[in-house]
C-alpha cells in the first residue's frame, strides 16, 4: 500500500464475510488482525482480540447476510471491545447494511434502520463505510460520518466489456421505484429506458403506514368530538395489469437494482420481457442476498445472467445456479480505507456519480 503508514491500522472481521476481509487486507499489504468470534452453546457471542488495539485505527469488516441478527451482534460486540481497549478510531466497514429496507414508518411499526444506527453509534463506531444503501437518506440516521460507496462503475464496466452488442440493449426498471437508478444507467451508457408498471408487486410507497386508518369506532370516541364528518375518504389505488413502458422487442434487456433477495418479481418481469420480444435478459445488482430458493428459481427462469458484487457471500448459491456471476469490489473498499486513514478526500471515489445512482 503506497504512501500509507500501516503500523497503526488493524483490520478485523466477524464471521459474515471473511473472504472479503482477507482480500481487502491483501490489497492493502496487511495481514488480517487477530480476532476470533464464536458462539457459546447458548448462542451468546464471544469476541477475543489477540492483538493490541490501543491507540490504533481499527477497521471492522462485517457485512449483512441471511444471518443478519448475528452479524449485527458480532459487529456491536467487536466495536465495543475495541472501544474499551482504547482504540483511537473504530470504522465499521459494512458493505451491505442489514435492515436497510426497513427505513420507513409502517403502520404500528418502527424505523428499524434508525434503531440500528443508534446501536452502532453507542457501541463505539466512529465512522461507517457502506455501499449502495437502499435509500441514501439512511445516512441521516447516524450521528457519525457515513461514506456510501457506489458499485455502479463496476457494473457499468461489466456491461460495456462483457455483454456482447450492448449497444443494442435497453435498461429496464422492474418497477417505477427503480426508475431513477435505471435512468442513470441509461444516460451513462446512452441507451434506451423501459419501465415495468402494474400490479406485479406492491411498491413501498403503497404499503400501509397508518396515515389512512379508518376513523375510531364509537366505543373509542365516547369522550372525544367526532371530526370524521366532512373528511373525504382516501381513494383506493387500482393498479393496471402488468405492462411495459418502452420498446424491448429484439433487444437485450438489462434490469438493474440495488438488491436481489426474493426473486419472484425479477422472474415475473423477465417473463414479460420475453413475451414482448427481448432476445436476452440480464439482471445486475450490487447486493446478492438470494434467500430461500432464489437460486433454483433463477436457474429455471428465462433470465440469461445474474451479475452481483461480492458485498455478500454467495458461493453456495453460485453452485446451485451457474447463471450467477460475481464482480469483486474489494479494491474500492481498500481504497476507501486508505483515503480515510490518510485523511484524503473521498470525492475521487464519487466522481461523475449522481445522486440517483
Amino acid at each position: 500500500m503506497d504512501n500509507t503508514s500501516t503500523s497503526d491500522i488493524v483490520i478485523i472481521n466477524g464471521n459474515s464475510h471473511p473472504d472479503l476481509a482477507n482480500m481487502v487486507a491483501e490489497r492493502m499489504g496487511l495481514k488480517n488482525g487477530g480476532c476470533s468470534v464464536f458462539h457459546k452453546s447458548n448462542r451468546e457471542t464471544i469476541v477475543e482480540i489477540s492483538d493490541s488495539v490501543r491507540g490504533k485505527d481499527i477497521y471492522i469488516i462485517q457485512t449483512g447476510t441471511k444471518d443478519a441478527n448475528n452479524n449485527i451482534m458480532e459487529l456491536l460486540i467487536m466495536a465495543y471491545a475495541c472501544k474499551t481497549s482504547s482504540a483511537r478510531s473504530i470504522v465499521g466497514v459494512i458493505p451491505y447494511l442489514p435492515y436497510s429496507k426497513q427505513c420507513k414508518m409502517r403502520k404500528r411499526g418502527c424505523i428499524v434502520s434508525k434503531l440500528l444506527a443508534k446501536m452502532m453509534c453507542t457501541s463505539g463506531l466512529t465512522h461507517i463505510i457502506t455501499m449502495d444503501l437502499h435509500q441514501k437518506e439512511i445516512q441521516g440516521f447516524f450521528d457519525i460520518p457515513v461514506d456510501n460507496l457506489r458499485a455502479s462503475p463496476f457494473l457499468l464496466q461489466y456491461i460495456q466489456e462483457s455483454i456482447p452488442e450492448y449497444r443494442n440493449s435497453v435498461i429496464v426498471a422492474r418497477n417505477p421505484g427503480v426508475a431513477k437508478k435505471a435512468n442513470s444507467y441509461a444516460e451513462r451508457l446512452r441507451l434506451g429506458l423501459a419501465v415495468i408498471h402494474g400490479e406485479q408487486k406492491e411498491a413501498e410507497s403503497d404499503e400501509v403506514d397508518g396515515r389512512y386508518s379508518p376513523p375510531p369506532t364509537s366505543s373509542s370516541r365516547q369522550r372525544t368530538t367526532s371530526v370524521s364528518v366532512g373528511v373525504p375518504e382516501h381513494p383506493v389505488k387500482v393498479k393496471p395489469p402488468l405492462t411495459i413502458v418502452g420498446d424491448v422487442n429484439g433487444r437485450i434487456a438489462i434490469m438493474v437494482d440495488d438488491l436481489i433477495d426474493d426473486v419472484q418479481s425479477f422472474v415475473a418481469a423477465a417473463e414479460m420481457l420475453k413475451e414482448n420480444g427481448a432476445c436476452k435478459i440480464y439482471v445486475l445488482a450490487t447486493h446478492g442476498l438470494l434467500s430461500s430458493d432464489a437460486p433454483r428459481l433463477l436457474d429455471e427462469s428465462c433470465i440469461d445472467e445474474i451479475v452481483v458484487t461480492n458485498t455478500i457471500p454467495h458461493e453456495i448459491q453460485k453452485l446451485q445456479c451457474h447463471k450467477i456471476k460475481t464482480i469483486d469490489i474489494s479494491i474500492l473498499i481498500a481504497e476507501a480505507i486508505r483515503r480515510i486513514h490518510n485523511k484524503e478526500s473521498m470525492s475521487y471515489l464519487f466522481r461523475n456519480v449522481t445522486l440517483e445512482d
